[in-house]
């Protein structure tokens, strides 16, 4: 069979394989109604046997199966125009013709419309012939193909460009001689980064992990919140690599003892990126995180947070006061510092003196008046306080609350006429309280001063170039606690170029907000654990992180199975 042709429709399968399979006319009519593929539902959610299906398959189709693919066979184009991780995800590969003969596109699920039209988009191919083979099979043959090469050309094709083994030999021959100041200042070692840095910000990467293992260098991104690998490098490249990054940083090239950290900012295609790079020395040499931070990217308005209309309302009447402390909590990434920005974006007035402590500055806030801290700087969150308050502020943003002195001066401020708002490490809203009370602070003090507790995760979002309907395993609803309804939908994605193939598209937020009241105070004089903080504020109508997840899934913004990678069952 050509790929191109007309797949077979659920209904020819089921009479030309329902015999075979042993499926009963149930799974069939299953089949018949799910929008994905009919091997895709039979394979992967209802658990069928390749072995015993796809030789079938391959057979109905005209198509060859392959039990087995030699790596050696992988069509040299293939890598340099499909991306890796997109390759795997998809579950194909091209193999060359032999003697001359046409390439084979070889798939482990030969059904799927939209994996099979993708890979030919890449190619530039408007057909192709059709080979069959197991996922084992194809993911081992992709596997293998990326480290065998020698160079990045055939396992980096969304960062190299066709050139880049001469590239690659250059820097290799390099750091056979050369002192590591001289490389890291070498134009190959500088170019193999700045290519390695675009490519970052066309993913819209947050950070990208320089990862050594003992065969290669591994690079990888982070994208939405995921890590992907991107880049399988020659291992000799780890010191030249880590070398310029540490150079760009104004740090110690020298010492691999101990772990580092230093900033950046470079321009990358007309975008001026910050960067905070950390290294730390691991079994196979050192190791790098570089967070990326585009300065040019825009500001979110409160509105277009993801916020439902009842937590915007809410959190529109909290940031709105005149004294009090408000605190955003949730894990490095969540979001916290673009909600606090979106906040005083809100508030800022011309009647209105808005100072905000940073460590770093993110964004520059036109008529808000932004001081960096930092122990290199000699201030402190809670040195840094002291000075705002002899600065006639109203609103004082505090980047985070670290320590015990940060949040007696954060609460004092808040307690003495001006209006704080600041970050926390917490799971969730109830435990804001409960934290502060850890570090320090008496409970009458918190008590009188929080007005309001956000919580916050972000979740992947249904990529809307891609998104179809599906129905989630019972199972992941029953996780969930959602409970079927007719004419409920869910979306999510099958992946496409817009989305590198994930099925998701940016993130958005879900929330969990606590207004304090007089019932939640007075737990906390009583010293109450988070649990019954939450209790307290689920009477009185709360909306939880997973509560919140799940409404958004059902709105079609995100999926099932994203809001439990990223909340934790309610438990109170």
């Amino acid at each position: 069979m050509t790929v191109g042709e007309a797949p077979f429709s659920p209904c020819a399968l089921a009479k030309n394989l329902g015999p075979l399979t042993g499926l009963d006319e149930g799974v069939w009519q299953r089949v018949a109604e799910s929008p994905k593929p009919p091997d895709v539902v039979i394979l992967d959610e209802l658990g069928a046997a390749e072995s015993d299906l796809l030789p079938r398959l391959a057979a109905l189709l005209n198509a060859e199966y392959l039990p087995r693919v030699d790596a050696r066979c992988v069509a040299p184009e293939f890598l340099r125009r499909v991306p890796l991780f997109l390759a795997q995800r998809l579950g194909l590969l091209l193999m060359q013709g032999s003697a001359g003969g046409e390439p084979r596109l070889v798939m482990c699920r030969p059904l799927d419309v939209f994996a099979r039209n993708e890979a030919l988009r890449l190619l530039g191919r408007p057909s192709c012939r059709l080979a069959v083979a197991p996922r084992t099979a194809v993911l081992a043959t992709l596997s293998a193909a990326a480290e065998t090469d020698g160079g990045l050309a055939r396992s980096v094709a969304c960062v190299i460009e066709e050139d880049e083994h001469l590239l690659i030999e250059e820097v290799e021959r390099l750091a056979a001689d050369t002192d590591l100041l001289d490389l890291a200042n070498k134009a190959p070692v500088i170019q193999l980064v700045n290519r390695i840095l675009l490519e970052a910000v066309r993913m819209r990467a947050s950070d990208v992990h320089i990862q050594p293992c003992p065969d290669r260098l591994q690079i990888r991104m982070r994208v939405d919140g995921v890590l992907h690998n991107v880049v399988s490098a020659p291992r000799s490249l780890l010191d030249a690599v880590v070398s310029r990054v540490k150079v760009m940083a104004g740090m110690d090239i020298a010492e691999r003892r101990l772990a580092q950290d230093g900033r950046a900012t470079v321009t990358v295609g007309q975008r001026d990126v910050d960067l905070r790079i950390s290294t730390v020395p691991a079994s196979y040499g050192e190791r790098g995180v570089l967070r990326l931070l585009d300065k040019g990217a825009r500001l979110y308005q409160l509105e277009e947070l993801g916020m439902g209309p009842e937590h915007l309302s809410l959190f529109r009447r909290l940031i709105s006061h005149t004294h009090g402390i408000l605190l955003v909590t949730g894990p490095t990434g969540s979001g916290k510092t673009t909600t606090l920005y979106a906040a005083l974006q809100h508030v800022n007035a011309e009647e209105l003196n808005v100072i905000t402590l940073e460590d770093p500055i993110e964004y520059q806030l036109d008529g808000i008046s932004q001081i960096q801290v930092g122990r290199r700087k000699g201030m402190t969150f809670a040195g840094g306080l002291r000075s705002v308050l002899r600065q006639d502020p109203d609103v004082i943003m505090v980047g985070e609350i670290r320590d015990q002195e940060t949040a007696r001066m954060a609460i004092q401020s808040a307690l003495t006429g001006h209006m704080v708002y600041s970050t926390l490490h917490t799971n969730d809203s109830a435990s804001a309280a409960t934290r502060l009370v850890d570090i320090g602070v008496e409970p009458y003090l918190v008590a009188s001063s929080v007005v309001g507790v956000l919580a916050q995760r972000l979740v992947r979002r249904v990529c809307p170039h891609c998104r179809r309907l599906y129905e989630p395993a019972p199972e992941v609803l029953q996780q969930a606690g959602v409970r079927r309804v007719p004419g409920q939908t869910f979306y999510r994605g099958q992946g496409c170029q817009e989305c590198l193939g994930g099925g998701y598209l940016e993130r958005v937020g879900i929330y969990e907000l606590l207004v304090m009241d007089d019932p939640l105070r007075q737990l906390i004089l009583e010293k109450a654990p988070a649990s019954r903080l939450k209790q307290a504020a689920l009477e009185a109508g709360l909306v939880t992180l997973r509560m919140d997840g799940v409404r958004k899934a059902i709105e079609g913004q995100t999926t099932i199975e994203e809001v439990l990678r990223v909340t934790q069952t309610d438990s109170f």
